[in-house]
């Protein structure tokens, strides 16, 4: 499985990759990187089809650990995925802006 750094998916943002946010909607809410699509955890396998399979996705949580379990759903299903090591919380104590 792949991961990368805040500071890679700042410049991959910029190039157009898809950034999935798979936290609860209410942690979406309080806080989330500009541009991230929300799709629960829990609801990402019967979503799928909302994801382009011809863009690298980019998949972040709160801290990195449910988004590395599902960059390794994401890439079993054929998806260039890479996990963002430390998630939001890295995102925030980099000094990036968060959008509500």
């Amino acid at each position: 499985m792949r991961e990368t750094t805040v500071e890679h998916l700042a410049s991959a943002l910029e190039q157009g990759a898809t950034l999935i946010d798979v936290r609860e909607p209410a942690e979406y809410r309080r806080g989330h990187v500009p541009g991230a699509v929300n799709i629960p955890m829990s609801q990402l396998t019967t979503r799928l089809g909302e994801i382009d399979r011809k863009r690298p996705v980019h998949v972040v949580c709160a801290s990195g650990n449910r988004s590395r379990a599902m960059t390794e759903v994401l890439t079993a299903a054929g998806y260039d995925a890479t996990n963002v090591a430390g998630g939001t919380s890295a995102w925030i104590r980099s000094g990036r802006s968060t959008q509500k």
